[in-house]
Formats: structure tokens, sequence, C-alpha cells
């Protein structure tokens, strides 16, 4: 992957509850990445879905 397109994409920082653009913090503290800033501010909803369809059976 590119720099250029590492660069703007976007990920949610889990220890500082904030968005981020590009890679700005260290990775073990990074979800994503995402293409638009909206998915990544809702990277926790997503997660919390996934998990809900796992414990249901519906992978």
């Amino acid at each position: 992957m590119s720099d250029e397109r590492i660069e703007s994409q976007w990920w949610f920082n889990d220890k500082t509850g904030q968005v981020e653009q590009g890679p700005q913090s260290p990775q073990r503290d990074r979800i994503g990445p995402f293409a638009t800033r909206d998915e990544a501010q809702h990277a926790l909803d997503r997660i919390k879905a996934n998990n809900e369809r796992w414990d249901d059976g519906d992978q």
C-alpha cells in the first residue's frame, strides 16, 4: 500500500476515542483503516454489531 493511500485513510484511536487521518498514533491504539471519517467514527458500533452477529451464529 502506498504512503499516499495510507495517509488518506482514517482510523479510530481506541485509547483516545478520536478519529485520525493517516497513522498518527501507535498501531496498537488504532482500529482501521476506513475509507471515510464517518466510518472510522462508528468503528466501535461496527465491532459491536459484528460481535453480536457472531454470538448469534450468523457469521
